[in-house]
């Protein structure tokens, strides 16, 4: 009985293997496709996210671009959603300490009154695959002073 039991937990704990492996390739192609649609978003200035309220002609093209990042913004969600949905989560590690595991340090700088080796800035989010780190974030780190 107790030999049938750590069977079936065996072989659960290398189904869930097996199927986090099947996942980590494709995950990894689809957060890429998150940071192009970030990067569509982000290069949109501000006053040009919503469309005016005014029906003047002039203004078509400021409502399309509007529609456009609304729909673009729509599909980013739906993607994090699903990617949420198999265990797949990005992390902004701004302000913890640097770890070489879950961080890719892009440069250093010394920052007065911040603690050395913590993480100053992100600028590409990090993904984890349940515990596991899918893509480490890209960061800035506070430099030590040696």
């Amino acid at each position: 009985r107790a030999d049938y039991e750590n069977l079936q937990k065996i072989t659960s704990r290398e189904k869930a293997q097996a199927k986090d492996y099947a996942i980590q390739s494709f995950a990894k192609d689809l957060v890429s496709n998150v940071d192009v649609l970030k990067l569509a978003l982000d290069s949109v200035p501000e006053p040009l996210r919503t469309a005016p309220s005014s029906d003047g002609s002039t203004d078509e093209a400021r409502k399309s671009l509007a529609d456009l990042w609304t729909g673009v913004s729509s599909t980013k969600t739906l993607l994090e959603q699903t990617l949420s949905r198999f265990g797949v989560t990005p992390f902004d590690p701004t302000g913890e300490r640097f770890d070489p595991n879950k961080h890719e340090a892009m440069y250093q700088a010394p920052v007065p009154g911040k603690e050395p080796n913590s993480v100053l800035s992100c600028s590409k989010l990090g993904w984890m695959l349940r515990d596991r780190v899918l893509r480490p974030a890209q960061v800035g780190v506070v430099q030590g002073s040696e």
